[in-house]
């Protein structure tokens, strides 16, 4: 069985930003998606635990800023200056980061996202919007990175399953077998 746990679409010429979350609270009995658009939002799913696992916790942090950063976009709300930006996002990762002050992804993703955008608005040419471009790319590539590591991880277990267990062996050469994996920790 595999769930996603976060379903994001970037803004497009007809739409705004999205984001959707995994209730984790409501596992394994029912898969419930949670719309998250606003930074308090992605705070109280995190607080409350709806999303659980470190990388995830981040992940819904960054992108949950990005939806907001990317509506004031699309809606023409978002301030002009560079300063003003990143001076507003700089908050608004912190407020983030309270929902769960001891994960160390999210501390350390906010902490990376900060110099992002303080690089960006120190360019000569910055503007507000070119300073929440930037942040929006570094957010979705957490999220695309985060899914290529994952995905490796799985690849090479599964290559060393196969390679050595009984099981696994028996697999490769096309022999009836079972296997079973138990799994611990969350990491979303």
């Amino acid at each position: 069985m595999v769930l996603q746990a976060i379903k994001y679409a970037p803004a497009s010429t007809s739409a705004a930003p999205s984001l959707e979350i995994l209730d984790q609270l409501v596992l394994p009995h029912r898969t419930t998606y949670i719309s998250v658009a606003t930074c308090e939002e992605a705070h109280d799913a995190i607080k409350q635990m709806k999303v659980r696992g470190a990388p995830a916790i981040a992940i819904v942090a960054a992108l949950a800023l990005a939806v907001e950063m990317g509506t004031q976009r699309k809606d023409g709300t978002l301030a002009q200056s560079a300063e003003t930006v990143k001076d507003s996002i700089g908050k608004r990762l912190e407020y983030l980061k309270s929902s769960r002050p001891t994960a160390v992804n999210l501390g350390d993703a906010v902490s990376k996202l900060k110099i992002v955008v303080k690089k960006e608005a120190l360019r000569g040419a910055a503007t507000g919007d070119s300073v929440a471009a930037q942040y929006i790319e570094a957010a979705q590539k957490m999220l695309v990175d985060d899914v290529s590591d994952n995905k490796a991880i799985g690849e090479h277990g599964a290559r060393w399953i196969r390679e050595n267990t009984v099981a696994g062996r028996k697999k490769t050469d096309g022999q009836p077998s079972e296997l079973k994996i138990l799994t611990h920790c969350n990491t979303g």
